[in-house]
């Protein structure tokens, strides 16, 4: 899929089908969060598969929605370590290329919000200087998308977001 039509057709997707993620394409998704840039490359992520039940548990009871966890079927908990002044926004980065990868092989994902941090790190094991920053989910949709049936700008002209002329300014 061309870039412009990835990032302007992908929706986050809450509905998942129950077909399994082949093993080859979870490691695709994995290595394009491990590819992201990161200020001075410091990597400061941690992507933590979360995969046993217990586990899914916790997540689940640690986000806002925990139907976007036990309905997946994949989950990643995108965790960043201490070593300098932009790991949320690398670690962003980072789930972002994770989405979009995912996107571009027809996978919808989700980015979890947490509520319950401190719950989470201790079921995942997180160290106490690191931070839980998104749950991930994937998931092959329930009803079939088809990015390539709308060009790019028609994408984004049927974007519920604000109008670029409100979120751009020249200086």
């Amino acid at each position: 899929m061309e870039t412009r039509l990835a990032i302007t057709s992908r929706r986050d997707g809450r509905r998942y089908s129950d077909e399994p993620i082949p093993a080859e394409m979870i490691g695709r998704i994995l290595d394009a969060g491990r590819l992201a840039g990161s200020a001075r490359n410091h990597q400061p992520w941690e992507f933590i598969l979360i995969e046993s039940e217990a586990a899914r548990g916790a997540a689940a009871g640690a986000v806002y929605r925990s139907e976007l966890i036990t309905g997946a079927a994949l989950v990643i908990a995108v965790v960043a370590h201490p070593s300098g002044n932009l790991i949320d926004f690398d670690a962003g980065r980072a789930a972002q290329n994770m989405m979009l990868t995912a996107w571009d092989a027809g996978i919808d994902s989700c980015p979890n919000g947490i509520a319950a941090p401190e719950s989470l790190a201790r079921a995942l094991n997180i160290p106490p200087d690191a931070k839980p920053l998104v749950v991930l989910s994937f998931g092959f949709p329930t009803t079939p998308r088809t990015p390539e049936k709308r060009a790019p700008e028609e994408w984004s002209r049927r974007a519920r977001r604000r109008p670029l002329s409100e979120v751009a300014r020249r200086v």
